[in-house]
């Protein structure tokens, strides 16, 4: 009879186990091969600066990240793509409404907007997204991914990365975009 119970147990668990809300991870590998999406993976070693230069603050936020992961969305010029743009807007703003994103900050005006939303508590935070759109452009997920950062973390980061070497090889996909 205890066989009977284990094997039940294991079942439902199994069931229970394989429902999983979307994620903006699996968002990202699902459009990794989608030709209306640019996608990029930035890691840590990209970043070409003298570590003797950095205050305690930069070496312990420069520690703390991992990896940043781009999804970009490009709008094309004669608008073709306007449904597209609404449908997968729609499916970044409910993952992004999920109970596992916390949202810090959100500005918008008319046609644009943008939000910062982060994953852990908010003075060990594993994980923070950018979401930027605009009707005429499309949009963009950035996903800086890390151990116990903070809020000052990621502005650390975000100037490090500004300022040092980086290898530009590696941000050649972003090339077109920004044309």
């Amino acid at each position: 009879m205890k066989l009977v119970y284990l094997i039940g147990f294991t079942i439902v668990m199994m069931l229970f186990s394989c429902h999983s809300e979307p994620s903006l991870q699996r968002y990202f590998v699902d459009n990794l091969e989608n030709k209306d999406f640019v996608s990029l993976d930035v890691s840590s070693n990209i970043i070409n600066i003298d570590k003797a230069k950095l205050t305690s603050e930069e070496k312990d936020a420069l520690e703390s990240f991992e990896k940043m992961n781009i999804l970009l969305f490009k709008m094309d010029s004669a608008k073709t793509k306007t449904k597209q743009f609404e449908i997968e807007s729609a499916k970044v703003k409910q993952i992004l409404k999920g109970k596992e994103y916390q949202e810090l900050m959100k500005v918008g005006s008319g046609t644009n907007a943008a939000s910062i939303s982060f994953v852990g508590d908010e003075d060990k935070i594993d994980e923070f997204v950018i979401y930027a759109k605009g009707k005429d452009t499309g949009f963009a997920i950035v996903r800086i991914l890390g151990d116990d950062m903070n809020p000052n973390n990621v502005m650390s980061i975000l100037s490090i990365i500004k300022n040092s070497g980086i290898d530009m090889e590696q941000l050649k996909p972003l090339e077109g975009l920004m044309k």
